[in-house]
């Protein structure tokens, strides 16, 4: 028989290679880890937004505290003002600091012993609350920049396999028929970068703005537990 005439009884391989081709085609494992990565990467974008507007937020709100807390406006009124509602951040380690301060004086007690380390110990607790807010959901974006290009490897190593017993049965081992096969095996890996880059970019950002907006937090503490340092001793 003529060779022409082999070729033109042979299957016709599909050269299909587009992106949803790809992802019909591959194994059912294979289609399950894609899915899996796909909501991931929606789920990192989605604490993204959430942290983006809740890091702009905090830092809006210290910027107009600390303008109201520097304006010579008096930290009893500025207590009322605050302390009707609720708080977050510095204004949240203010109130609980005089809260704590109210507290000690109602009492009518001439005795100010431990006050200052009641104040103190008050706002690592406010301070801590507000940095676990702050991180919240951050070790999502830690698990799939980590671990989601290791999933998707694992979805590649498992298409590969199950292209190489394709071939096997086939016996036919033209570039026709194996190319698909691996191009759907390396795109579960694909998307478990697509999920795992931006994870660990924002990651990185996010955990750097923690720190930054915890420093802040406790240079005010400092400095407020100084200005109540001052009044404790001029009281005593």
């Amino acid at each position: 028989m003529n060779p022409a005439d082999v070729t033109q009884l042979a299957p016709a391989v599909s050269t299909d290679v587009s992106l949803l081709s790809l992802f019909w085609h591959a194994h059912w494992v294979v289609k399950s880890i894609m899915l899996g990565l796909l909501g991931c990467s929606v789920w990192v974008w989605a604490i993204a937004i959430d942290k983006l507007l809740l890091f702009s937020r905090t830092k809006r709100a210290m910027d107009r505290f600390e303008q109201a807390f520097w304006s010579g406006e008096s930290i009893d009124e500025l207590y009322r003002a605050l302390s009707a509602k609720p708080t977050h951040s510095m204004a949240a380690c203010f109130v609980a600091a005089m809260r704590e301060w109210k507290r000690s004086f109602e009492s009518h007690s001439r005795s100010f012993a431990g006050l200052q380390m009641r104040i103190e110990k008050v706002m690592n607790v406010s301070i801590a609350r507000e940095v676990e807010r702050l991180e919240r959901r951050l070790l999502v974006l830690a698990t799939v920049g980590s671990a989601g290009p290791f999933v998707g490897l694992f979805g590649t190593v498992w298409g590969i396999m199950s292209s190489f017993q394709s071939i096997a049965a086939s016996k036919n081992t033209s570039l026709a028929v194996v190319a698909p096969g691996i191009a759907e095996a390396l795109f579960a890996t694909a998307i478990g970068l697509i999920a795992a880059i931006p994870a660990t970019i924002f990651y990185n950002k996010f955990t750097s703005e923690v720190n930054r907006q915890t420093q802040r937090l406790e240079g005010f503490a400092d400095e407020f537990s100084a200005i109540l340092s001052r009044q404790i001793d001029e009281r005593t």
